[in-house]
């Protein structure tokens, strides 16, 4: 393994405990503000925390860029079946990638937001928000054409079993809508992965973070003028919550994810970043002194087990088995 594939799995590593622990702030904040104010003040810390390093690297960044210009071609994308799709040049210019990443991130977050806000709970928002980590591949199948391996079907099968524990306690009227919102947050957080995936890995990791953290606060204080919902007063009762989700969650770990992104294959950051779940199992008891039944936390497991098994190479490990078999049965 390269040193540089295993600072790209600390990075990982870091951003998931930082977002695990995230959730914590995320549910504290909901005490005083909306869910889109809430977005609004975090993500404009966010955007504000990252122009220092963004000054501090302006010559570096612009010479990655002036080089990335002059070395790229024509924008494309691999499908799974090796056909290579022509992109229009704007799909290779960072302002309109930073875009683009900022508008999916700042539906997944605003929904999450909601989520959280019905359902109350960092450790269970952590759990069913990290079912991104199966629906990644799911969509990379169907709109990239990516083959969905046999690990990926009994992951599903069993993370729907641990959603099934975690959420139906009793009868499928248990199933609140908290729980459907941040399942639908997972869909969207698993097309940012792949966004960023498709068309961020050769772009300045800084350089994009800045400008999708910013695409998002720019669209969340729109959002709140047009709810209504500016509070300051609100917000300063919640400010700890706000800085650390603003800072910290924002600015520093979604940096975090896209440098780790760009030294770590989609596979393996994956099954890094899953452990934002277990980090918001572990804050939402240390911090808010949440205790599930033994019936959730077994759900909790089950779904933990099903994103690590939607990334383990299966199929590879049974071909493996086979070959193996069959040169000790050659005569």
């Amino acid at each position: 393994m390269q040193r540089k594939e295993i600072g790209g799995m600390a990075c990982l590593v870091l951003a998931a405990l930082i977002w695990g622990f995230a959730f914590v702030s995320q549910v504290q904040g909901m005490d005083s503000t909306t869910p889109l104010f809430f977005g609004t003040t975090r993500f404009t810390l966010g955007s504000i925390s990252l122009i220092p390093l963004l000054w501090v690297r302006r010559s570096t960044i612009a010479e990655q860029e002036r080089k990335r210009r002059e070395t790229q071609g024509k924008p494309s994308i691999t499908l799974g079946n090796g056909a290579i799709v022509a992109m229009p040049k704007w799909a290779g210019n960072p302002i309109v990638v930073s875009i683009i990443c900022g508008i999916v991130l700042f539906t997944a977050s605003t929904v999450q937001q909601y989520g959280i806000l019905y359902s109350g709970s960092a450790g269970r928002s952590g759990f069913i928000t990290a079912l991104y980590i199966v629906m990644t591949p799911l969509l990379a199948f169907v709109i990239l054409r990516r083959r969905v391996h046999l690990s990926v079907v009994i992951s599903v099968a069993i993370s729907v079993i641990g959603f099934y524990l975690l959420c139906v306690t009793d009868g499928f009227g248990s199933i609140t809508l908290a729980d459907m919102v941040l399942l639908f947050t997972a869909v969207l957080f698993a097309g940012h992965i792949l966004v960023i995936d498709t068309f961020g890995r050769d772009m300045d990791p800084i350089l994009l973070s800045f400008g999708q953290i910013t695409t998002t606060a720019i669209l969340s204080w729109i959002g709140s003028i047009i709810e209504g919902s500016i509070d300051w007063a609100g917000a300063a009762q919640s400010w700890i919550a706000i800085v650390y989700a603003g800072v910290c969650s924002a600015g520093v770990a979604y940096t975090l994810q896209v440098v780790g992104q760009q030294l770590v294959t989609p596979t393996r950051a994956s099954v890094i970043m899953s452990l934002e779940s277990f980090f918001s199992a572990v804050g939402g008891a240390l911090l808010l002194g949440e205790i599930m039944t033994t019936r959730a936390y077994i759900g909790c497991a089950l779904i933990f087990a099903g994103t690590i098994l939607a990334q383990l190479p299966i199929d590879q490990l049974l071909h493996a088995v086979k070959c193996r078999q069959a040169d000790v049965n050659r005569p």
